[in-house]
């Protein structure tokens, strides 16, 4: 074994919750661990990896999949965690990963379990926990399910923000949520917002088409309940949501068609109440909820008022199949450079490209930008011109290989950026204390509220404690990272002017390199530079990373002429 390779500490938690083994102590008694097996074996030897706020269910977490990388990279020896279940709950994923550490030749032990992979006693003692852990995983999935059963027995809304139609109310008696006594909720009908709901259904069978009708919504000036234009997806999800669904025979029908677990007697489908869906999303830290698929479904009569009568609700899922495969997708152009960059000046939106089929004189397809308001509202409710996307682009990459010039608008942007920045300023460090004291203050908090957490168990209070913590733990975690950006700016200092000449000199060779770049690399170079683009239907302005101020105005440009075909 090569004795330069070094231990590697894991740890993990779901989230903080002011309970059981935080981060900070798993690392403690791993570490302690660790010295008292290994006396030779000193802190700068260990390496910590820490995942905070990621579930066991898999191991696609960043600092877990950075220490494998180290151990397929030869530098890691042994790993060593504080408990089993810290690596995963998953059978499979334990297979896999011992069988790839004995390949690299590298040790696993658990200090609560005892287990230790380089004997084969620990490798098979391991094998079987990693069994119980599983069935763990398993089991809490099935209460998960029963608990699920429980609830569809009165059609309560679980909480949550309600649908667009209802609102969330308070009810008569309470409902066991995971072992725990909730008020009862249920959904309660908002008239106005009903009648949007059933527009959206009315409009999509019209026109069996999602675009067609964001563009109807859009062009009549219907929003959702945060103010917004409703978007294709938006729209979609109130076609697709069963809580809309009037419990009626074709409600019944269709579900005892598709296979789902109705919980409700076909009696109670009298066409009374809506419908209530549980156990509809996977739920997974850190990425969207996923639709599960519909024989996962719970469904039972709720006690709200549905909106949609089951023959629509029907036939809007058949036209939604049927549509699946001409679903929308935004066009791509091979060549354009600036989507994600550039905006419309009259309303903000998103400019995207827009192929044509005619050619420039030098054989490329033309393509211009397109305000996706305009397009969507068919220019009714923006009417931005829309400018040559070719000639953009070699603007925008002309303004690029300027940086290098010593008198170009960018680096003397950067010189006065140099000289403004003083770490030795008074609003500096005024700025650093005042970040220092509002961690402290937030870990203050905490402390007080995890002392509140203990005397709360079984009353109301409990969950509203454990959020404020949830939230202020966020926020401590965000303060650190600038109190680390402002540290690490006092490390590194201000650029002298020999350096400063050094960053001159790389912008000369890579504006020399820009035209033999791939559009993928010059996408990522003007990416680099430049935070976005505005069009204001004559001249362009550039925003560099930076202030606000940070802006170069491209006026008068002859070159960029606006395209007017279609326009009004």
């Amino acid at each position: 074994m090569n004795d330069n390779r070094k231990f590697a500490i894991y740890s993990r938690k779901s989230k903080f919750t002011g309970k059981g083994e935080s981060i900070g102590n798993q690392i403690e008694l791993c570490r302690q661990n660790i010295h008292l097996s290994y006396p030779d074996i000193s802190d700068d030897d260990i390496l910590i990896f820490e995942d905070e706020g990621f579930s066991g269910g898999n191991t696609n977490r960043p600092q877990f999949q950075e220490m494998l990388k180290l151990c397929r990279q030869k530098q890691i020896r042994c790993i060593v965690c504080y408990r089993l279940d810290r690596i995963s709950r998953n059978v499979s994923d334990y297979s896999a990963l011992i069988e790839e550490l004995n390949r690299l030749d590298v040790s696993f032990i658990s200090i609560n379990e005892k287990f230790d992979t380089s004997t084969s006693m620990g490798r098979a003692m391991m094998y079987i926990a990693s069994v119980f852990a599983q069935l763990e995983r398993e089991t809490i999935a099935e209460r998960i399910r029963d608990n699920m059963l429980e609830l569809a027995k009165d059609g309560r809304w679980l909480g949550g923000n309600p649908p667009t139609g209802y609102r969330s109310v308070e009810t008569v008696g309470s409902v066991t949520i995971d072992g725990k006594k909730r008020k009862a909720r249920k959904l309660e009908l908002i008239r106005e917002e009903a009648e949007v709901v059933k527009l959206i259904y009315a409009k999509f069978l019209e026109f069996n088409s999602l675009t067609k009708t964001e563009t109807y919504l859009i062009q009549n000036n219907y929003l959702t309940k945060t103010g917004k234009y409703f978007s294709r997806f938006a729209i979609k999800n109130i076609l697709t949501n069963p809580v809309y669904l009037i419990a009626d025979e074709q409600a019944w029908n269709y579900f005892d068609i598709k296979d789902v677990d109705v919980f409700s007697e076909e009696s109670d489908f009298n066409g009374k109440y809506g419908i209530m869906a549980y156990n509809k999303t996977s739920q997974q830290v850190g990425r969207a909820n996923e639709v599960r698929d519909m024989k996962d479904w719970i469904i039972a009569v709720g006690k709200h008022k549905g909106i949609i009568s089951g023959h629509d609700w029907v036939e809007v899922q058949k036209l939604l199949s049927q549509n699946k495969s001409k679903s929308y997708r935004k066009s791509r152009s091979n060549v354009a450079l600036l989507s994600g960059l550039l905006f419309c000046g009259n309303c903000g939106s998103y400019m995207r490209p827009k192929l044509s089929q005619r050619k420039n004189k030098d054989g490329e397809l033309i393509y211009d930008y397109l305000c996706e308001l305009k397009e969507k509202s068919k220019s009714q409710k923006c009417d931005m011109k829309r400018p040559n996307g070719n000639e953009l682009d070699k603007a925008i990459c002309e303004e690029i290989k300027k940086l290098s010039e010593d008198k170009s608008s960018f680096l003397s942007m950067l010189k006065k950026e140099q000289k403004n920045l003083n770490i030795n300023d008074a609003s500096y460090q005024e700025k650093l204390k005042s970040l220092r004291k509002s961690k402290s203050d937030h870990e203050a908090k905490i402390k007080s509220l995890v002392l509140s957490l203990t005397q709360s168990e079984n009353t109301p209070a409990h969950d509203y404690i454990l959020h404020e913590i949830n939230a202020l733990d966020e926020k401590t975690k965000a303060i650190q990272a600038q109190i680390q950006e402002y540290e690490d700016l006092a490390k590194t200092g201000i650029m002298s002017d020999s350096e400063f000449e050094g960053l001159a000199d790389m912008m000369l060779s890579f504006a020399d390199s820009f035209d033999s770049m791939s559009v993928e690399q010059k996408r990522s170079a003007i990416r680099a530079f430049i935070r976005k683009i505005v069009w204001d239907g004559e001249n362009i302005h550039i925003y560099f990373f930076g202030s606000d101020d940070n802006e170069i105005d491209l006026s008068d440009t002859e070159n960029i002429e606006p395209l007017c075909t279609g326009c009004k």
